[in-house]
């Protein structure tokens, strides 16, 4: 049998050629052909060959993969190897790319954007109409149309005419005659022998537009150099005052080359430093602390309420403002923070009248957490998240201004390059930093189409450059190179598992072992997190229970401190600086703030013995016993709002002061005095006036105001927005594909020719339901099989092959070929029914 016999003449036949594990590959690497499952590889090839889906393949292909399928473009439909060969490594036979030619052709076939054999390679239709060089969307490789089609146009008297002048017997009709001129300009030594004669002028214009643009312009009457090479076809006219070369003659010209520089191999990630491996552990880890007091710190800040939520989303520009004060960094780095907590659901909006943002009950379980389980908790995260922070402050498609927290920062393309990045950094060997210009030239190698042009900082490029700069921030990396908690968060092994070869054979070096090429299923993730989690936890400090008191009524933590020594010191102190070491500074208001918490005097006295490796210092001990004696002298209440004390001289004094005309005070009886403020602008302006008043109930008691912890209702973490649909699994993958050759098998059985009309691709068969009940009961008497359409409870049709064993009630049981097992169909629900030929 002949090789045309056999070959396919359709890319649902070539499909149809493959098998369970090519078919696999296919909808592995397009995971859209199979959302829904097709119905049969008929479909399949349709789905394959859309726009939509060919535009996406076309994004995942890297650069010498592309470049291959634009040679496609421009050789003969169908092409054959030899002919791709010469397109890709030229005349001279670039043998580095002609070993690296046949995994980019199996990519393309993999991925059903080629198909045929080596000596019939066809391009899908769409991905050839898409690559194809047009004046329009001019082609990467600089080529200009065939002979043939910059001359379709053209009159066939001037078609005769230019053929003459270059020397070619007339011909019959125009096609020949375009037909006779390529085949001049594929010639190499014709066309050397035609160039030889031409002016040295003419020969410098073909040289300015033979590696493209290809088009140029002329006048109506152009000059003598262009008029040698109009009237050859050297140059052809596309349009009034437009030429262009054409594509044989630039193929001829560049050495056959389809592309000026072709890469068939990656560009290498350069080390831009070398550190010690534990001094990288150790630098990440010290971020990674650093990370977790940043955290704790903004959600301390809004732990009664935070900013509020503007009417479109998001935050303020000057509350973002006030946030980076408060912590003390930059404001994309706030927004950084910001942006990592809300993903990891840590903080949402409360959802009330006046709706501001808050802590979530989410962050006291996490807080409850070990140190190194909270910080694999955010870098999981962030690993994970599509919003992306950088992009705060600038504007969407509609100019409007994108804030932190608010809507339109979702960048679906962020975790596939936080991931390959981080991989990248793998790559190298234990504590080698990353040139990142390098990182970004692989990353635009791998997806050219997505990185846009060459020195253009676009979306893809602006990741990875955030990604380099957040993973540091996180501790992901130390000094740039990537610490064994990042390795750990990528599922690679430790670095003990990679010093020790797993047999005699295993000697790859380390950066020889690199990680997934896809990210991990979140199952993965989990598991890569808590091993993350285990390598981090020697290196951070242990939370400490002391602090050193000074007589500058300071407090110096040398560490962290552990959770209620820190709450209560908090309550107690204000924090004055942070840095290795935390300086709190005791004052009268934040002595006051602890004895309005519900502390006493003696109680103070007693906690901050028990957690200073020094003595208290007397200056210490005096201002909370004086703060203390004055605490509660005076009380407030609600009249609109009262003062009663019981030494009338201190009311005298007060009513005398100039400074409490604002609370409008007048005098109900010796110790006792009215306002007309509420009793919290009573207690604030008397505090201001240097008294220490305490708040009293409508029963007379002291009300102790403790810190309040405003929490949202419970919420949910953002979730991620998906970039197209997701790698489908193995199960998944499996019955798709049995799916779809089951679908395949009933839409291709032979039929009778008596019992079958012609019906288009997928037309499920018609006949009357007399005609379909005595079908099926002559089936079950002869047990043979059958062609059915049938329509399911939720509409979706199906086309079924078979074999009726019963037949009663309204109802047909079969063994159904297509799931292979034993089913029951209602009869009203079947369409139409044929008999399938005896073969």
């Amino acid at each position: 049998m002949s090789t045309e016999a056999t070959a396919p003449r359709s890319l649902a036949e070539a499909l149809r050629g493959r098998d369970d594990t090519s078919l696999a590959a296919l909808l592995r690497s397009r995971p859209d052909l199979i959302t829904p499952v097709p119905t049969d590889l008929t479909q399949l090839a349709t789905r394959a060959g859309t726009r939509a889906s060919v535009v996406r393949a076309l994004e995942r292909l890297d650069r010498f993969a592309l470049q291959t399928a634009e040679a496609l473009a421009v050789a003969g439909d169908p092409a054959s190897y030899g002919e791709v060969l010469g397109l890709m490594a030229g005349d001279d036979g670039d043998q580095v790319v002609a070993a690296a030619l046949p995994q980019a052709l199996g990519t393309l076939r993999e991925q059903a954007l080629v198909w045929g054999g080596d000596d019939r390679l066809r391009l899908v239709r769409t991905a050839r109409e898409l690559l194809v060089p047009s004046p329009q969307h001019p082609s990467p490789t600089g080529l200009g149309p065939s002979v043939r089609e910059a001359t379709a146009g053209m009159s066939p008297g001037r078609i005769q005419e230019i053929v003459t002048t270059a020397g070619l017997p007339t011909t019959h009709d125009p096609v020949s005659a375009a037909d006779a001129l390529s085949g001049l300009f594929k010639d190499r030594d014709r066309l050397a022998a035609l160039l030889g004669g031409a002016p040295k002028d003419s020969v410098e214009v073909l040289e300015r537009l033979v590696w493209g643009p290809p088009y140029g312009q002329v006048t109506a009457h152009p000059a003598a150099r262009l008029r040698w090479l109009l009237d050859r076809g050297l140059l052809l006219p596309t349009s009034p005052g437009t030429v262009v070369l054409p594509r044989e003659v630039a193929l001829a010209l560049r050495g056959g080359r389809a592309h000026r520089v072709v890469e068939p191999a990656p560009p290498a990630v350069a080390a831009a430093a070398t550190h010690a491996p534990k001094v990288v552990d150790t630098t990440a880890a010290g971020q990674a602390f650093t990370t977790l007091a940043t955290v704790e710190e903004l959600l301390k800040d809004w732990d009664e309420g935070g900013p509020a939520v503007m009417r479109a989303g998001g935050l303020s520009v000057r509350d973002l403002k006030r946030t980076a004060v408060a912590l003390d960094v930059s404001e994309p780095v706030a927004a950084f923070w910001v942006e990592l907590a809300y993903a990891a659901g840590l903080i949402a909006s409360d959802g009330e009248a006046d709706e501001r943002y808050a802590a979530t009950p989410g962050y006291d379980e996490w807080m409850e957490r070990p140190a190194a389980e909270r910080w694999a908790h955010l870098a999981e995260t962030w690993l994970t998240a599509t919003r992306a922070s950088g992009v705060v402050g600038g504007r969407d498609a509609k100019d409007r201004p994108l804030s932190a927290l608010g809507p339109g920062l979702d960048r679906s393309a962020a975790p596939e390059v936080r991931h390959r990045v981080l991989a990248l950094l793998a790559g190298l060997p234990e504590g080698a930093a990353a040139d990142a210009e390098s990182v970004l030239a692989r990353l635009h190698w791998e997806r050219p189409l997505r990185g846009g042009r060459r020195g253009e900082d676009d979306l893809r490029t602006r990741l990875a450059r955030w990604t380099l700069t957040e993973a540091e921030l996180l501790g992901v990396t130390g000094r740039g190179a990537l610490s064994s908690q990042g390795r750990a968060l990528l599922a690679l092994p430790s670095a003990a598992e990679r010093r020790a070869p797993e047999g005699p054979g295993d000697r790859l070096p380390v950066h020889h072992r690199t990680a997934p090429a896809e990210p991990l299923s979140p199952a993965e993730q989990a598991v890569a997190s808590a091993a993350a989690a285990r390598l981090l936890a020697p290196l951070l400090p242990e939370p400490l229970d002391h602090v050193l008191l000074q007589a500058d009524l300071t407090a110096v933590a040398p560490g962290p401190l552990r959770r209620p020594l820190a709450d209560m010191l908090g309550v107690l102190a204000d924090v004055e600086s942070k840095g290795g070491a935390t300086v709190y500074r005791f004052t009268p208001g934040s002595v006051r703030r602890a004895l309005d918490a519900g502390r006493s005097a003696s109680d103070l006295h007693a906690f901050l013995s028990a957690h200073s490796r020094t003595p208290v210092p007397q200056p210490l001990a005096y201002l909370i016993d004086d703060v203390a004696r004055r605490h509660g002298h005076l009380r407030v209440g609600a009249a609109s709002a009262y003062v009663r004390c019981d030494d009338d001289g201190v009311l005298n004094e007060i009513l005398a002061d100039k400074r409490a005309a604002g609370l409008r005070l007048r005098r109900l009886a010796p110790t006792v005095l009215a306002a007309q403020t509420d009793p919290a602008g009573l207690l604030e302006g008397l505090r201001a006036m240097g008294f220490a008043p305490a708040a009293e109930s409508a029963e007379g008691d002291v009300v102790i105001t403790r810190a309040h912890a405003h929490r949202t209702p419970p919420r949910t973490a953002p979730e991620p927005v998906p970039e197209g649909p997701p790698t489908p699994d193995a199960t998944l993958l499996t019955a798709a594909i049995r799916a779809i050759r089951a679908g395949d098998l009933a839409s291709t059985a032979p039929r009778k020719a008596a019992d079958s009309a012609p019906l288009a691709a997928g037309e499920l068969p018609r006949t009357s339901s007399a005609e379909t009940l005595a079908t099926m009961q002559a089936a079950v008497l002869t047990g043979q099989s059958l062609w059915i359409g049938y329509v399911n409870a939720e509409g979706s049709a199906s086309q079924r092959v078979i074999a009726p064993v019963r037949v009663e009630g309204g109802f047909v049981t079969a063994y159904d070929h297509t799931a292979d097992e034993v089913r029951t169909y209602p009869l009203h629900r079947i369409t139409g029914v044929a008999e399938l030929a005896d073969d």
